[in-house]
């Protein structure tokens, strides 16, 4: 098994569930079997948030800390088997973090991976908790709690000449929400000399109890808009750019960047008040 270094950038930053893989060439750094891989990405971005009230999300520094064995592997967080692996097509039983619950919780491990396991469990909103959210003619009170959760499933890669695609179906392993997701995803690659570039079209499935328990309204918070703002499963749909530059075999120049559009069913809660997202980080990376 292998796995392209700067692949925590799209799964930490991009905040995807499972590993980002790669197929390996000539232009592609990666693992080898029985490697570990640590390196620190740094510079300056920002995640924005479009809960009401609630802030953007700062990105200045990205560790990374992968493993590759025969079969078992663990890529920041995500720990994984790998069922099968051809010249084209790979298929892994995966687990990897929520990411919904980044935009209520600063410091949630799809933020800020290896933050420290008393920092990834606390409940500390990037807000004043007792701050109300404003809406069109109701205020929403205090928020309760969206609990960290894992999830876990089946994802396949598949290799060709005009990219690779990334099809996955995840649930939540922890009974938190008992929700679902999934990912279609398009990757395509090119690099010339020092200079490397991933760009991907994404299409993210939200099952009706994941946007339910983050984005829907509990009554505690608005009796109101509890009765009135009703959940379904949606959608989210992006692109993800990605480019690198070579400086020495241990240190590249970086921008990253991903927007997604999020679901109708989503964009229409009450909690929030953009109905999209956007994540960028221009910088530096080292690998150890």
């Amino acid at each position: 098994m292998k796995s392209s270094f700067f692949g925590f950038l799209l799964s930490v930053l991009l905040l995807s569930p499972g590993v980002v893989m790669a197929q390996c060439d000539d232009t592609t750094d990666c693992i080898e079997k029985g490697s570990w891989d640590l390196g620190i990405a740094f510079g300056y971005g920002q995640r924005t948030n479009p809960i009401k009230d609630f802030d953007d999300i700062p990105i200045y520094v990205l560790p990374t800390i992968a493993y590759y064995g025969e079969r078992w592997f663990f890529d920041n967080g995500a720990i994984g088997y790998t069922l099968t692996e051809q010249e084209s097509f790979t298929v892994n039983l995966i687990t990897g973090f929520s990411s919904d619950r980044a935009f209520f919780y600063r410091w949630d491990p799809s933020n800020i991976f290896l933050a420290g396991s008393s920092h990834s469990f606390q409940q500390t909103p990037f807000v004043e908790s007792k701050r109300p959210v404003k809406t069109e003619s109701q205020n929403i009170g205090e928020l309760e709690s969206r609990h960290f959760t894992y999830l876990g499933g089946i994802e396949a890669y598949v290799y060709n000449r005009f990219g690779t695609w990334r099809l996955a179906l995840l649930h939540d392993l922890l009974n938190v929400h008992q929700g679902s997701e999934g990912q279609i995803k398009w990757n395509y690659h090119w690099g010339h000399k020092e200079l490397s570039v991933d760009f991907a079209v994404f299409f993210d499935w939200k099952s009706q109890e994941i946007v339910n328990y983050y984005y829907g309204v509990r009554p505690s918070e608005s009796a109101y808009w509890h009765e009135h703002y009703r959940t379904e499963n949606g959608w989210n749909r992006g692109l993800e750019l990605t480019a690198r530059y070579s400086l020495t075999p241990a240190w590249e120049l970086l921008m990253t960047a991903r927007y997604t559009q999020l679901a109708d069913t989503i964009a229409q809660s009450p909690l929030l008040d953009e109905d999209y997202s956007y994540a960028y980080l221009i910088g530096a990376a080292y690998r150890f």
